[in-house]
């Protein structure tokens, strides 16, 4: 049985062209006394009309069936890669439920977006595809029906999330495997580590615009997740309407230029970090994403860890901190939603092997989703 059921509607048009109506009025410029021979010019006269109403009838009939051929093969291609404005989603799989407006112009083009209860963004780059190989060898489906299979189970869709790179040559190979497999958001951002938060911003932005979802989560590709009890977990009821999951933190702000997680403007921070959840997954709700989808580019301030972006945002807005340590468990356990090898890595050390290696085990890919009630929540 699914977890979660969704009505999909899908809304059909037709039309059928107005067929003209042709008149035809001879005119003669001299006139005979010997009415005779009317009868013979009146008749090539009706069946001259006759053959022109079917030829144009037929003329008529090629266009629309041209213009119908067209349309599908306009529909067929769009399946492949959607776009919306600066970002496509290259699995067009599921029905749309209502309309958004576009971008506001006088020209907008109206979007329609899928009605979820969550969107699964899983990050990953152009150097990562032995991870996104790991990743659809374990809990990530590797073809585009079992990924609506998993939509349908779950209410949830999961895409991987990378942007541009001037490189042509790896250009070309994501060409290649967005084709093979139609599992990705692509983004008009540069992909490059140090501008991760520039990325993530642009994710939510183009997340919302694709997709009408209850949560948003952001994802690494290199740790283990469960999506049934993910699932679970947003189905729950809340009493905030702003609301930001993860595994929540505080620590020292890192001002050493010589240390991975330093930060250039600590000094607006202070000694310690305010409290932000981890990286590897979070989750924030449709009211927030909707604030950060207006925001101006340019108009929030960007830190050199995005973790930290993240949460000196949600500091400013009035929003309710949910703490869940299952997003982070270093072990898989029978409520586990996320498995990474914290803190020894952000992620799972060695992902391409370990994914594999979690996924042969039963409490992590065969476990029931709900715990026993014997089992502490």
């Amino acid at each position: 049985m699914p977890l979660f059921s969704h009505r999909f509607s899908t809304a059909t048009s037709s039309s059928s062209p107005a067929s003209p109506s042709y008149y035809s009025k001879p005119t003669s410029k001299t006139h005979k006394p010997n009415s005779s021979s009317s009868p013979y010019a009146s008749s090539r006269i009706h069946l001259a009309i006759v053959l022109f109403s079917l030829i144009s009838f037929f003329i008529g009939v090629a266009g629309t069936i041209f213009a119908i051929s067209s349309a599908g093969e306009r529909l067929r291609g769009s399946d492949s890669v959607y776009r919306c404005g600066g970002s496509k989603d290259t699995s067009r799989v599921v029905s749309v439920s209502r309309k958004l407006g576009g971008d506001g112009g006088g020209n907008g083009v109206v979007v329609e977006r899928p009605k979820l209860l969550g969107f699964v963004g899983i990050q990953t780059g152009f150097d990562s595809g032995d991870r996104r190989a790991s990743l659809r060898s374990t809990w990530f489906p590797s073809d585009p029906d079992a990924l609506l299979r998993l939509e349908q189970a779950t209410g949830l869709a999961f895409r991987f999330v990378i942007g541009r790179s001037k490189d042509a040559k790896k250009m070309a190979e994501l060409e290649k495997e967005i084709k093979e497999y139609r599992d990705f958001v692509l983004l008009d951002v540069e992909e490059e580590y140090i501008r991760l938060p520039y990325k993530t911003l642009a994710y939510f932005k183009a997340a919302f615009k694709l997709f009408e979802a209850d949560y948003y989560v952001k994802a690494d590709d290199d740790i283990y997740l469960r999506p049934d009890r993910l699932a679970t977990l947003l189905a729950k009821e809340r009493l905030h309407s702003q609301t930001y999951i993860g595994c929540m933190k505080k620590g020292p702000v890192i001002t050493d230029p010589k240390l991975k997680w330093y930060e250039k403007q600590g000094n607006l921070i202070g000694n310690e970090y305010f409290l932000h959840a981890y990286g590897p997954i979070y989750i924030l709700s449709a009211e927030i994403v909707a604030s950060l989808a207006t925001a101006r580019n340019g108009s929030l301030r960007m830190f050199n860890n995005e973790d930290v972006t993240i949460g000196s945002w949600m500091l400013a807005m009035d929003v309710h901190h949910e703490d869940n340590r299952a997003l982070c468990d270093p072990h898989c356990s029978p409520k586990s939603i996320a498995v990474w090898d914290i803190p020894k890595c952000s992620g799972l050390c060695n992902p391409e092997i370990r994914l594999k290696e979690l996924h042969k085990t039963d409490m992590c890919s065969k476990s029931p989703t709900l715990p026993p009630d014997d089992i502490e929540q």
